[in-house]
């Protein structure tokens, strides 16, 4: 069988990651971080924050960040969005975007937000980035943005858009859920607001975790309140950060095992695994372009991540994805992936599209054996 659903979550870990995590759970050591002082809860407190500062190592974050960690990417955007917005701020956003900012989005709208879309190519999906400042507005106080589409696989050029926001002086959100741990991400500049990151995609994490790398000058109002085992007398969840995300118990055992997926690209090249997906890509994408029949969706002159969107003729992508499962044994993602607005783009808002997506565990051969299994597909 093949697995090429690493854009929903990398099936395949790294042992440490399972290693990290059944250590957690098995050495009886570990306690609640931040509710006591005795030795089981300061050896958590430590070991979280030592993860703390390999998140930060890994996006070159300054002591102007701080890391709180969430349960996955949807849980820190909408903490973030719902944090700082407020009634009567203009907010920046493309069409690139994930569910997990446009639902949080259109819920502010109803409270007083608005918002504009930065649109994108019908075949290319490349962003239109001369609208930005056709779109800007006095009022604007934030531009969120997705690193990398998860659906077409382009990246974004963070460096234009970083200069756009330091000119204009608006804040600046990333999601980097496609491109953490697969692509460069330097915020050392200190441009970037909040990076709101997964764990178990690109990172090879467990599956519930996630978090944020946050500028510690950012005024936020908390989206969740409970205990932050400190100031139990108070009636509002306290507002600095990152207590004003960290309400109730962490995840101690996955953070653990995101630790040990985030050491591991540290000490890995990522130079090397983007040049292995650059492999993939020569393989799979010059494979499919020659293909008949075959529309792949993308930017592929410019940065990109192992993600890519295709259809066959005008064959509904379900259709298509069921064949590749049930003829060749390859877990693919049909449908709208949760991103509407890209698909609207692309004109595949009724068809969708057929989604590939590797991962360092893709090898050579699997990305042949894709190229061969939709030739025979197309040729049907």
């Amino acid at each position: 069988m093949y697995y090429f659903d690493n854009a929903a979550t990398t099936a395949q870990k790294p042992p440490a990651v399972a290693q990290a995590v059944y250590e957690a759970l098995h050495s009886g050591e570990l306690g609640n971080p931040s509710r006591g002082t005795h030795a089981y809860a300061m050896q958590a407190y430590r070991r979280v924050l030592a993860v703390k500062e390999d998140v930060k190592r890994l996006f070159h974050a300054s002591d102007d960040y701080e890391v709180a960690f969430t349960y996955n990417s949807t849980t820190a955007l909408n903490m973030v969005l719902k944090g700082v917005l407020q009634p009567g701020d203009h907010v920046l956003t493309t069409t690139w975007e994930h569910n997990a900012v446009l639902r949080p989005l259109y819920q502010l709208e109803k409270q007083g937000v608005s918002v504009d879309y930065i649109g994108s190519d019908a075949l290319t999906g490349q962003l239109h980035y001369d609208e930005l400042e056709k779109k800007y507005r006095p009022n604007t106080a934030y531009l969120v943005c997705n690193h990398a589409s998860n659906v077409t696989g382009n990246v974004l050029d963070l460096q234009r858009i970083k200069l756009f926001c330091q000119t204009h002086h608006i804040g600046l959100i990333v999601d980097v859920s496609q491109t953490a741990g697969a692509y460069p991400i330097d915020i050392s500049d200190g441009i970037v607001t909040a990076l709101c990151f997964t764990g178990h995609k690109s990172l090879y994490g467990p599956g519930g975790t996630g978090g944020i790398c946050i500028r510690k000058d950012t005024a936020v109002r908390p989206y969740l309140t409970g205990g932050d085992g400190v100031h139990s007398f108070e009636h509002e969840q306290p507002c600095q950060i990152p207590t004003v995300f960290e309400a109730g118990t962490m995840n101690v055992a996955g953070i653990m095992g995101l630790g040990a997926g985030i050491r591991l690209v540290l000490q890995d090249s990522l130079a090397q695994r983007m040049q292995h997906q650059q492999t993939l890509a020569d393989i799979f994408v010059s494979g499919v372009q020659h293909i008949p029949h075959i529309t792949l969706y993308g930017d592929f002159t410019k940065p990109h991540v192992g993600v890519y969107a295709l259809n066959i003729g005008d064959a509904d992508a379900a259709v298509v994805s069921d064949a590749l499962w049930t003829d060749y044994g390859m877990a693919v993602r049909a449908g709208f992936h949760c991103a509407p607005l890209m698909h609207k783009a692309l004109h595949t808002e009724v068809q969708g599209a057929v989604r590939f997506s590797f991962s360092c565990f893709t090898t050579e051969d699997d990305a042949a054996a894709a190229v061969q299994a939709l030739r025979a597909l197309a040729a049907r």
